[in-house]
């Protein structure tokens, strides 16, 4: 196989229908969050919590990405054929866990005391970030601020779509007062709960000004030099940098993290950048590992919670345990994989499918009997 080390194409960008190394990203960015909860003061300063971020770069990034080419493939956005697929990516596995956790707290006598009951409203309406207490489904959190991007984003999407010219140019307006109005709440009360959730939807619209950015020519010309496989390896060194300085960076910001996850997020951008072209970075992240786990980590990062109440039995807190959860938890996912994500996201495109087979159908007329 030969690869290529110079920059990437804009051509050759719009062509790629798949980018591996987001998967490989996503499988770290889920280890990582594992190894923050239960790997103990050894693996503290990594900061694994931070790189829920990242989960939010990539899903504002790809989901701004499939949009801009629908659009230019199709003449539209569909927001049925977007909520489907979404419906059957996220739901079925989010509520199976939820039921489990529901159901092994009842047996263990612990449903009031662990206040799942309390929080199972808000899970049930994802309204999973405003809970400020603990659950035995805390990770969920994250589930409740993505949905909240899926009900406005692709929407103004659509709206803007129906412009005659500057198009991109007034998305990115949206998308930068959209960063803005982060940035101004942040100062008012950076401790405050409305602040904490703020800074979430921030992370999102970057990938969104990312994908924006990346499918316009100009756009892309600017950021070109980063897809150069010398530089992906300089961004890479960067972003692991900026990943072990996030406590002091903190610090030197009064103390405030909430500060820190704009900086973390644009770091995030441009780690994206330089793993969409082929390189050495894209190379390691495409690895067979890495896909492996990144295609289970949706499932793997619900299911933590859950595989650390397994691996409890026998392990403290601590480095031994943050690996055994990370094990389990990807045993369940590729169990939930294979009989729950594939099945419900091999339906939802079916649906798609056939909704996109009806409108033309009809513009044919009825089949003639010959």
């Amino acid at each position: 196989m030969i690869i290529s080390w110079r920059p990437l194409d804009h051509a050759e960008y719009r062509a790629s229908s798949w980018f591996p190394g987001l998967t490989g990203l996503r499988a770290l960015a889920a280890l990582a969050v594992v190894f923050f909860h239960y790997g103990g003061p050894v693996v503290d300063r990594l900061q694994g919590w931070i790189a829920v971020q990242l989960f939010f770069v990539l899903s504002g990034f790809l989901i701004t990405t499939l949009a801009l080419r629908e659009e230019e493939r199709t003449g539209r956005i569909s927001l049925r054929d977007f909520y489907v697929r979404r419906v059957f990516r996220i739901m079925p596995v989010y509520f199976l866990l939820l039921g489990l956790t529901a159901l092994a707290v009842t047996l263990a006598g612990t449903y009031a005391s662990g206040r799942l009951g309390d929080a199972m409203p808000y899970y049930l309406t994802f309204l999973n970030e405003v809970v400020d207490f603990n659950t035995p489904y805390p990770t969920s959190w994250s589930l409740g601020v993505e949905e909240k991007f899926y009900l406005v984003w692709p929407a103004l999407l659509v709206l803007t779509s129906s412009a005659k010219s500057g198009k991109t140019a007034l998305r990115l307006m949206i998308g930068a007062g959209a960063i803005g109005i982060v940035l101004g709440v942040l100062p008012l009360a950076p401790s405050h709960q409305w602040a904490s959730l703020t800074v979430h939807y921030g992370s999102l619209v970057v990938g969104c000004l990312l994908g924006l950015a990346l499918h316009h020519p100009r756009g892309f010309a600017v950021l070109r030099p980063l897809t150069s496989p010398a530089a992906g390896v300089l961004v890479a060194l960067g972003f692991g940098v900026l990943q072990l300085s996030v406590k002091p960076l903190g610090r030197s910001l009064g103390g405030n993290w909430q500060f820190v996850v704009p900086i973390y997020a644009v770091g995030a951008a441009l780690l994206l950048v330089a793993v969409v072209s082929a390189g050495p970075v894209r190379r390691l992240l495409a690895s067979r590992p890495l896909t492996y786990i990144g295609d289970r980590s949706y499932a793997l990062y619900l299911a933590q919670t859950g595989a650390a109440g397994v691996t409890g039995l026998l392990l403290p807190t601590g480095p031994a345990k943050a690996v055994a959860t990370s094990a389990v938890a990807l045993l369940f996912a590729c169990g939930l994989r294979r009989w729950v994500e594939l099945p419900a996201i091999a339906f939802g495109r079916r649906l798609v499918a056939k909704g996109e087979r009806a409108p033309a159908e009809e513009r044919q007329g009825p089949a003639r009997v010959k």
